[in-house]
């Protein structure tokens, strides 16, 4: 989790510095190709071929790695928009509006805790976006479209996964968001020069180091030792804000991500407690 929590806080840096002479689409363009580049080498490396991602459930792939692509798209186009730790203590958000979809779309009940964890969430999002504020903006608007996306891909990856192996969900991920990447974006592809590379280079390789990191630590330790840690993603890009961009520490965005995240403790605590009821 210590290299996890190191490597998305270097993708919000990073983003953030590459953004400031290449465009949203020309990151996500080249970090979408570095991810299937890297994993077609794993493929190769592996000897099984191809054959080994055969799938009845094409269509489900393609919705979910367009949600996610939007998602994505959304989260690296607010990052240089607002404060750093806005934008986490909203994408926070994801697993509780997970929380309430899953009952929706997956047939999951709808416990009295995750109502109470989704409510708190929502009251802290408030807090943190203070709509009746004049610093509601679209960099809030697309941190908060990407919690939404993320929730929703969430709930799709738990479907797929009844029938597919992990590996064949991030493949087809990578495949369907370069090909995307390349139809919606080539036209207005720029060219980024050394500075900007070295810093798009970073992006593409600490995401997959961060999702590795992620997966190691759930095969490690329980998931009720592993999930809380990563809501020190909040304090640490705090932080980081104000020692890189001398952003301030704002009571309300602080005040509003300590609300979500007690809200995803009672979520993993309610879940801990039943089981069966769990994501």
């Amino acid at each position: 989790m210590s290299g996890a929590l190191t490597s998305f806080t270097l993708i919000a840096v990073a983003g953030r510095e590459a953004s400031r002479s290449v465009s949203t689409g020309t990151l996500m363009f080249y970090r979408c190709w570095f991810a299937l580049a890297v994993l077609l080498v794993v493929v190769v490396i592996s000897g099984k071929g191809l054959g080994q991602f055969r799938t009845m459930q094409i269509g489900t792939h393609g919705l979910r790695s367009v949600i996610h692509f939007g998602a994505q798209y959304s989260w690296l186009y607010a990052l240089p928009l607002i404060p750093l730790a806005e934008l986490f203590a909203i994408e926070f958000t994801a697993p509780l509006w997970t929380a309430l979809l899953a009952p929706l779309l997956l047939g999951e009940r709808l416990t009295i805790w995750r109502v109470a964890a989704v409510v708190l969430g929502f009251a802290g999002t408030l807090v943190v976006v203070r709509p009746v504020s004049a610093e509601i903006n679209v960099g809030t608007m697309s941190a908060l479209f990407a919690a939404i996306g993320f929730s929703i891909h969430y709930v799709i990856t738990k479907k797929l996964m009844q029938r597919d192996p992990a590996l064949t969900v991030i493949f087809y991920m990578a495949l369907f968001q370069a090909v995307l990447a390349a139809i919606l974006l080539t036209a207005n592809l720029q060219l980024p020069d050394a500075t900007a590379a070295a810093w798009i280079f970073v992006v593409a390789a600490c995401g997959l180091v961060a999702h590795f990191s992620i997966a190691r630590a759930f095969a490690l330790a329980d998931a009720i030792i592993v999930t809380p840690m990563d809501f020190l993603r909040l304090p640490l890009i705090a932080l980081v804000g104000v020692a890189l961009y001398a952003e301030p520490l704002n009571p309300w965005t602080l005040a509003g991500g300590a609300m979500v995240i007690l809200a995803n403790f009672i979520n993993i605590w309610s879940e801990r407690r039943h089981p069966a009821n769990r994501l």
